[in-house]
């Protein structure tokens, strides 16, 4: 089969996501141990290295600022304590670390300077290294590669129409831009979005119609169910039926094949039978340990007995791609520029 497709139609893929349940899973199931050992899950911990206070008004996050929520907020952990945190992880049986700051987009100063030394420490101790930062330029993005990041997230959220009733503050335009400014490095790109939300079956396939429009892939995709939380614009969503998320992750597996496709957020409503379910249609990745950022996630004693009952193993890292070099301050030839990019400001209101 062709697995370099990047123009499918929205249309397309809106028939895919429709099609007979049990036709669906034979044929995900079918492209996925084309390309994957469907007994191979990487298993990454997402750890939140700074925790509220964003400017953005994303409807579906308990961090913004302006929600009344109750996160907890925090400056910037120091390297020291997100070592620890990673150390704890690879000893659970993560190969990957994800870094998370609730930032609309990167500043150039010590903050970012710290968050470098973050990706060489873990990096060192022989895990992935993955940052969400919110919007970076070309240099931010190079200057992450030098230290030793292996991958990028940045979600697109929903397809371009529906993201404008979800967030205003930022556009779907400085996603792409971001996204394009992280492959003109070595750093693999993580973009995925959110069901739930109050959107139709057709901004799903919008969203997948966008990623697999990227030249390559995005090497992973999160596929995230909303967790409504109280005080957020979204609090009243209703969650999403389990099936929904099957069949979300078998259309992604089938609309792209190599992706590695990530069961993420929403786990924790969801039976291992649904889980097992989304293995066997095509998701190899989850998110473990006790939170994803500020949202329950199921406990990782509990995710290592569903995968011997699956027979499911973790995966090692630097599987898909090898392992970068770290490149260590003093040596670095990429310097801060000292920059103050203008991300749009939409003006549409949600």
């Amino acid at each position: 089969m062709n697995n370099k497709r990047h123009d499918w139609k929205t249309e397309e893929i809106m028939a895919i996501y429709k099609m007979p349940l049990m036709d669906l899973l034979y044929k995900a199931a079918s492209v996925h141990r084309e390309f994957h050992d469907p007994n191979i899950v990487q298993v990454a911990t997402l750890v939140s290295i700074k925790t509220g206070g964003c400017p953005e008004d994303c409807s579906y996050c308990p961090q913004a600022a302006r929600y009344n929520t109750d996160i907890t907020g925090n400056d910037l952990l120091s390297v020291q304590e997100v070592k620890k945190l990673a150390l704890k992880a690879k000893s659970s049986g993560s190969s990957r670390v994800c870094m998370g700051a609730a930032w609309r987009n990167v500043k150039d100063g010590e903050d970012f300077e710290q968050v470098l030394e973050m990706v060489r420490t873990i990096n060192k101790l022989e895990m992935e290294v993955c940052c969400t930062l919110g919007m970076i330029t070309e240099n931010q993005a190079k200057r992450l590669a030098e230290a030793g990041l292996y991958a990028y997230n940045h979600n697109l959220d929903s397809s371009e129409e529906y993201y404008k009733k979800v967030i205003s503050t930022r556009g779907y335009q400085d996603r792409l831009d971001t996204i394009k400014n992280v492959r003109k490095t070595n750093v693999t790109v993580c973009s995925g979005g959110i069901i739930g939300m109050g959107e139709k079956v057709a901004d799903r396939a919008g969203m997948l119609q966008a990623l697999s429009s990227l030249n390559p892939h995005p090497e992973s995709v999160p596929i995230n169910a909303l967790v409504p939380v109280k005080g957020t614009p979204l609090e009243a969503e209703k969650g999403v039926e389990v099936w929904e998320m099957i069949r979300m992750v078998a259309t992604t597996r089938i609309v792209m094949p190599t992706t590695q496709v990530r069961l993420s957020a929403g786990r924790t409503t969801m039976s291992r039978e649904g889980q097992a379910m989304c293995f066997f249609a095509g998701a190899n990745s989850i998110f473990t340990g006790d939170k994803l950022l500020t949202t329950p996630n199921p406990d990782v004693n509990e995710d290592m007995k569903m995968f011997d009952e699956l027979g499911l193993s973790p995966q090692k890292p630097f599987t898909k791609n090898k392992q970068p070099a770290t490149v260590e301050a003093e040596n670095s030839l990429l310097k801060s520029l000292d920059e103050k990019p203008k991300w749009s400001r939409p003006l549409h209101k949600i």
